[in-house]
């Protein structure tokens, strides 16, 4: 590792990853909601994160193998992976009470605890505090938020009170694992990270998948069914974890979180030609809104001056 005085006032690499990470699991929830016809919440979680697991354990296995593997990150990983497996199941659930689109929405809220935590917990976000940007992104994105939640014409059909306490309990979850994982993995390399708490997650959901689901069952879905299954483990759980966490570690949790903020607008748009949502034009006002909002988040990175981590090899 080498630790310098980082002096960038952009950091490239962190926003591309924030990006990339808001594109995979752009498409997370539609696929969710596409699987809740074919198996159980307990299976669905279970067979998903087997297959992100199995992702990055060659990688593991070669690290572990080349001595590159920090042998702290086991016991690190401890506290982001028991929060994770709630929150995941939390998350898997909500699915089957309401749409994608209404879900991404509630989980949103998780911004709140995000930016509280942060703040109370890492000096080197508290610069933030005293940021113009930083503060008229949180609104924007928050005013965002809420008018395309209000003006979703089904908003109270679907939102059954089972899922919107799903729904608001797995944003606090998230809250909570987005800082766990910054404490845990500020100096391990990311990748290292999520495998590791991808193996425990597994255990959990595996445990949790054999007392209340049927696993079973996932063998007669047919093809298609686990071609969504498996893409959307690669693609919105072992990349998209790991993109998240190499941003979280470069410019700190919070900004990431603003700029994930925006995930319900290309949701609503995905679920458009999946499932047949549709955008009026105020939620299209808003969600630009949001947008807006975001890109003053990372605009809000000209505000941190602080001393980082920095991996001598990328992530």
């Amino acid at each position: 590792m080498n630790e310098h005085l980082n002096n960038r006032r952009f950091d490239t690499t962190a926003t591309l990853a924030c990006i990339a990470a808001l594109a995979l699991w752009s498409f997370g929830p539609n696929f969710i909601k596409y699987l809740t016809e074919y198996m159980d919440l307990w299976t669905q979680n279970f067979i998903r994160y087997c297959i992100a697991c199995l992702f990055w354990l060659p990688l593991l296995a070669l690290s572990i193998r080349r001595k590159q593997l920090d042998r702290s990150v086991w016991l690190r990983a401890l506290p982001p992976a028991g929060t994770n497996i709630i929150m995941q199941s939390l998350w898997a659930a909500a699915f089957y009470y309401i749409d994608p689109a209404f879900m991404v929405l509630l989980t949103k809220t998780s911004i709140i605890w995000i930016a509280g935590f942060s703040l109370i917990f890492f000096p080197d976000e508290r610069a933030l505090i005293k940021s113009k940007r930083f503060w008229a992104g949180l609104g924007l994105c928050v005013l965002g938020v809420a008018g395309v939640l209000y003006f979703k014409r089904d908003f109270t059909a679907k939102g059954t009170l089972t899922g919107v306490a799903i729904g608001l309990a797995c944003a606090f979850m998230w809250g909570i694992y987005t800082v766990t994982v910054k404490i845990a993995f500020r100096d391990i390399d990311s990748r290292h990270g999520f495998s590791v708490i991808s193996i425990y997650t597994v255990l959990g959901l595996g445990v949790v998948a054999a007392m209340f689901g049927d696993v079973s069952a996932c063998l007669d879905i047919g093809v298609r069914p686990w071609v969504v299954v498996v893409v959307s483990a690669v693609l919105s759980i072992a990349l998209a974890h790991v993109l998240y966490y190499t941003a979280i570690k470069r410019i700190g949790a919070t900004i990431p979180a603003l700029v994930i903020l925006t995930q319900p607008f290309p949701v609503l748009a995905i679920s458009y030609f999946v499932f047949g949502e549709s955008l009026n034009i105020l939620q299209l006002v808003f969600g630009v809104i949001l947008l807006i909002g975001a890109a003053l988040a990372i605009w809000s990175q000209r505000d941190l001056r602080t001393r980082r981590i920095v991996p001598s090899a990328p992530d």
